[in-house]
């Protein structure tokens, strides 16, 4: 009975499978530009080779057009010869990653858990860890921290996203041994990714693993619960689109580093705690937006935790030539290291990944992979924005709104319900007038965004107008009389005319046409009777509509070319006689003239 429910959803993420498949065949075809750093690139090519010794790898590659658009790659060989080694395939995992703002130390954290699962596993890590023991899994004081890639600086070092090449197999108390990956995230917030950017990183981190470490500075901010609001409801898109069931999300961390208030609430766990009570804390006197906004982060997660570190030190933050050594270290921050990272990394305190209820293995997250990775790809998803893009939209869209109301109100003075039919030429004319007048209130308001961010507004904001214009034309020609009747007018003129077509067919002999033409009499009193009945009391309109259709279709087709034929025959016959009737009158006049010339005079 083991992982039934995830077999189930295997079988509904096939076709997402293997799309992701082909796109990964299509884009090794293809070359792209590597945003990387190019020493790191170096670094990492000199360790390839089956013989190459643990390091972190690229899964998730960030690169970024020369519109400056960023795209993420999933690069599925790395992975699959991660995931699908003979060592680990089969054992569940426990994904633990790390997310949040740039520059804040997610790598070097990262760091100190490879030290630690160095120690505990059946994997040393390449010699990462130190002299093992139940308290000196730190190692040596004067051991460089080595692993993931770090440095001091201002500037980003990680893009996209990255595992550990060397999962750590940590056996539980039960014996089963389950294997750990390390994740490492591209830094939000930078100078080069957009918010569609950091949002898809850390929600593809966060759909993926089992703890995911949210790195915050000095205080959980309410900026920062905005954020993860954001991201995880980017998340929340993705996994309904393969309609995953249950939270969409695991165990949250709320790692917050330097922090300065230890005489409010104390460092660790337990005054992690008391701070995340207080900011997750919902009262009545809270606006309804600051309600939502925690109800919605404390739905997403299964349990929610906080952990308060302190700043490891000036020469740590200052010294260009830190290289992670213990010593440097401040002696505060390490002991508190001592109990964070055994708080998630002890075998009784692993989180193993679950998706739809059931714990996934190796083998089976490679295929969550390859499902999530086409999501982020693709345009299906909203694009995310910041806050002042957000509102600027909202601004405009209800400028637009004020303004349509003011074009609405001008045109029901001309063709509102109690107003008499209009010409259709005056009534376009008042169109474009009043059309006129709303694009000048919509920019009489006072909008965010600036003028250029505003004309796509001002475009939409004509473009409603036409679309209500073509109502207000329909209604006004509703009010004309001869439209009203020219069903009836059409319908009783054709069997009329059926009428005596059919007598006259009679009369010379031609049977089966007369009765044709008797049978169209007794079709159109049928119509006729059925359309009088529509109209007055509102029933089976459809049938009506069909009915004024097939009127209109006699019109267009036969009363209306008729009519214009008969129409010019007549003006030409009248021209025809106005002008023989010119032509005598001068030919009577030039033979009465012509005698008068010339008689002779008289004596």
């Amino acid at each position: 009975c083991r992982n039934v429910s995830a077999n189930k959803l295997e079988l509904s993420l096939s076709t997402a499978i293997k799309k992701a498949d082909s796109a990964t065949m299509s884009s090794e075809a293809n070359e792209h530009p590597v945003s990387h750093d190019h020493h790191k690139q170096q670094q990492l090519a000199a360790m390839d080779g089956p013989a190459a010794v643990p390091r972190p790898i690229q899964i998730v590659t960030a690169t970024y057009g020369e519109d400056g658009k960023g795209k993420f790659d999933l690069d599925l060989p790395a992975l699959e010869q991660l995931l699908l080694n003979d060592r680990i395939r089969d054992h569940r995992v426990a994904v633990v990653s790390v997310a949040g703002a740039f520059r804040k130390g997610k790598s070097f954290l990262l760091n100190y858990f490879l030290r630690y699962l160095a120690c505990i596993s059946d994997t040393d890590g390449g010699g990462l860890a130190g002299s093992c023991g139940a308290e000196d899994w730190l190692g040596s004081s004067s051991q460089p921290l080595r692993g993931f890639s770090w440095r001091g600086g201002s500037e980003r070092d990680t893009t996209g996203i990255l595992l550990w090449s060397e999962p750590f197999l940590v056996t539980l108390a039960g014996g089963e041994k389950v294997a750990v990956l390390l994740m490492d995230t591209q830094g939000a917030f930078d100078s080069q990714s957009t918010v569609r950017d950091c949002a898809t990183v850390f929600a593809l981190s966060t759909m993926l693993s089992s703890v995911q470490i949210y790195n915050l500075s000095t205080n959980i901010q309410e900026d920062d619960l905005q954020h993860l609001q954001l991201f995880t409801e980017y998340g929340k898109l993705a996994q309904e689109s393969l309609e995953s069931a249950g939270a969409p999300f695991q165990h949250l961390l709320f790692l917050v580093r330097d922090w300065s208030y230890p005489y409010e609430h104390g460092f660790g766990e337990e005054g992690g705690r008391a701070l995340l009570e207080k900011r997750l804390l919902i009262n009545d006197k809270q606006h309804h937006e600051l309600q939502q906004l925690r109800r919605h982060i404390r739905q997403c997660f299964d349990d929610i935790s906080c952990f308060l570190l302190p700043h490891p030190g000036l020469d740590v933050a200052t010294d260009p030539t830190f290289d992670g050594r213990l010593s440097a270290i401040h002696p505060q921050f390490v002991a508190q290291l001592r109990l964070l990272v055994p708080r998630l990394l002890a075998p009784a305190n692993l989180v193993v990944k679950r998706i739809n209820g059931a714990d996934v293995t190796c083998q089976e997250l490679l295929h969550y992979f390859k499902a999530y990775m086409p999501i982020y790809q693709g345009d299906d998803l909203p694009q995310p924005k910041t806050m002042l893009m957000a509102t600027a939209e909202a601004n405009n869209l209800a400028a637009v709104a004020a303004s349509r109301t003011v074009y609405t109100g001008l045109m029901e003075e001309v063709c509102g319900g109690e107003r008499p039919y209009v010409a259709p030429d005056k009534l376009l004319d008042e169109h474009r007038r009043c059309v006129d007048d709303s694009l000048v209130w919509f920019r009489k308001l006072r909008k965010m965004g600036g003028p250029e961010f505003s004309a796509q507004y001002e475009e939409q904001l004509s473009l409603d107008c036409d679309e209500a214009f073509e109502m207000y034309r329909a209604h006004n020609q509703s009010k004309n009389v001869y439209v009203g009747m020219r069903t009836l007018s059409v319908l009783f003129s054709a069997l009329l005319l059926c009428y005596f077509l059919a007598g006259f067919l009679d009369f010379i002999g031609l049977d089966p046409l007369a009765n044709l033409c008797t049978w169209m009499v007794w079709v159109l009193i049928v119509a006729l009777i059925t359309w009088c009945y529509v109209r007055h009391s509102g029933n089976y309109l459809d049938l009506g509509h069909h009915i004024d259709a097939f009127a209109n279709l006699l019109w267009d087709k036969i009363g209306c070319p008729l009519y214009v034929t008969v129409t010019q025959k007549a003006a030409e016959q009248a021209v025809g006689f106005n002008m023989a009737g010119r032509q005598r009158q001068r030919s009577s006049s030039s033979s009465s003239a012509v005698p008068a010339v010339g008689r002779p005079k008289r004596d």
